[in-house]
């Protein structure tokens, strides 16, 4: 595990976060590490350690926590945050700061892969002929190669951003 640099810290991103509403009080951590006890991602690899997500927060290392892997790493459980005895609500503040780091253009290729994916075909997995075989023999309809509707919505949305 890669040693944390201080005096690389940003106060900003610590005011920033805190600046939301629904995020504040993270700095009542204790540290207790029930996040991290409870977070079955934890269990799988030791890359991802919710608890050092908010001490890094604390300290306002921003490019650490950004442009690094281990925010992406979370699962949206909420095990951390409904676990949390300080009621910190940690996977909102992995959330949010997953936004940071997509408007700062910091996103993990397969991130980007399904959003492109989304874009132009509906879904993020593509039926195909195989697929359709395997459900005709199951009994089930066939299923279209692309989600028209989501695709057709998630174009509506995408002007409406850039109109904003």
């Amino acid at each position: 595990m890669k040693r944390i640099n201080v005096r690389e810290s940003d106060p900003g991103l610590v005011e920033e976060v805190e600046s939301e509403e629904f995020l504040s009080g993270f700095r009542g951590c204790l540290g207790c590490g029930t996040c991290s006890a409870g977070c079955p991602v934890r269990r799988v690899t030791t890359a991802y350690d919710p608890m050092r997500i908010m001490r890094m927060l604390v300290l306002g290392l921003r490019q650490e926590l950004l442009k690094g892997d281990m925010i992406w790493l979370c699962s949206d459980c909420y095990t951390c945050q409904e676990n949390c005895p300080m009621d910190i609500k940690i996977t909102d503040i992995i959330n949010h700061l997953k936004n940071l780091a997509t408007q700062e253009r910091n996103i993990p290729l397969g991130v980007s892969t399904q959003e492109k994916l989304l874009k132009d075909q509906g879904k993020i997995y593509v039926i195909d002929e195989f697929d359709n075989k395997k459900r005709s023999k199951a009994g089930l309809p066939p299923l279209p190669a692309i989600a028209e509707e989501a695709r057709t919505l998630l174009a509506k949305r995408e002007g409406r951003h850039k109109r904003e």
